[in-house]
């Protein structure tokens, strides 16, 4: 008898461990870097695990209900505006927290490989998960297929090609001049080049970069490597700068404080601007590029 009365109750335990993707309902089957995966025909509760992907669902109109962050002690991007106000903190895009998705009960994963396919095996018994292959290089082409999997690629390929008839429109005003883009790290300086997320946007826009950052003799063309003594090579007409987190600031702040940096053509006519680091290096999306344009637009007028 005993034994009788503990059986319904195994059962439902059971039923309770079972995971979201055995109890969805109609699915849809998306390609991936992973390979393929039956994901709901519309998601209600997405997790997300690089910052490219919140942009993405902040564009479509959408918000994750737990994201990675790019550091433990970061905030949601602040020109996103108020779209993440509930969305849960799940860890660091380098070390995702399961227990945390886990609670969210998710019905669809999104990330990357690139930094998260150690965990691919342990997501993918959470919920469906899909994954991107790379990260900057690629966006576009991940904005849509995560678009995909969210159920909305028209809408992005709308938005996607909005943004690309605006950049050329913003960038027709400036081929003259030459951009150059330079990011502060906390333990080096980088010069971005034409297969990084900003640098890409400025391409798009047509608008040209420094010799030295075209990074021609590099195979990997998205960034290149800056010494306080090579910092001449961040010349340009104008050139944008900013700082990933508060170490990477403080160097910032010692470096542009310095003579060298002082000497440099852009700096010396006013043409040396600070811009938001999440939106030209963390973004990573449709969003975040129009940001960029805004900031063309907004600095280089002058120049013409």
């Amino acid at each position: 008898m005993r034994l009788a009365l503990l059986l319904p109750l195994l059962v439902l335990t059971a039923c309770g461990t079972a995971t979201t993707s055995q109890q969805a309902g109609p699915t849809r089957t998306i390609t991936h870097a992973m390979g393929q995966t039956k994901v709901p025909m519309e998601p209600k509760r997405v997790v997300v695990l690089d910052t490219d992907k919140l942009d993405t669902m902040v564009s479509l109109g959408l918000a994750p209900v737990g994201a990675a962050q790019a550091t433990e002690s970061q905030s949601w991007p602040k020109y996103l505006g108020s779209a993440l106000a509930a969305t849960k903190a799940v860890g660091t895009t380098q070390q995702p927290n399961i227990e945390a998705i886990m609670a969210l009960k998710p019905d669809l994963i999104l990330g990357t490989k690139f930094r998260q396919a150690a965990f691919y095996d342990k997501l993918s018994k959470i919920a469906p998960t899909v994954f991107t292959e790379k990260v900057g290089v690629t966006w576009k082409q991940n904005f849509l297929l995560d678009a995909d999997a969210l159920g909305k690629k028209d809408q992005a390929t709308g938005l996607l090609s909005a943004y690309e008839t605006r950049a050329k429109q913003v960038g027709a005003k400036y081929a003259k001049l030459k951009v150059s883009i330079v990011r502060f790290m906390p333990t080096e300086i980088r010069m971005y080049g034409p297969e990084s997320f900003s640098g890409i946007v400025v391409g798009d826009a047509g608008i040209p970069r420094p010799e030295a950052q075209q990074l021609a003799t590099q195979q990997d063309k998205r960034f290149g490597k800056l010494s306080q003594e090579n910092i001449a090579q961040a010349d340009a007409d104008a050139l944008f700068y900013s700082a990933y987190g508060q170490a990477a600031a403080k160097s910032q702040a010692s470096v542009t404080g310095g003579p060298l940096w002082k000497n440099l053509g852009a700096v010396k006519s006013g043409n040396a601007h600070n811009v938001d680091d999440e939106v030209w290096m963390l973004g990573i999306g449709v969003t975040a590029a129009g940001g960029i344009l805004d900031d063309l637009d907004k600095y280089l007028a002058p120049l013409v």
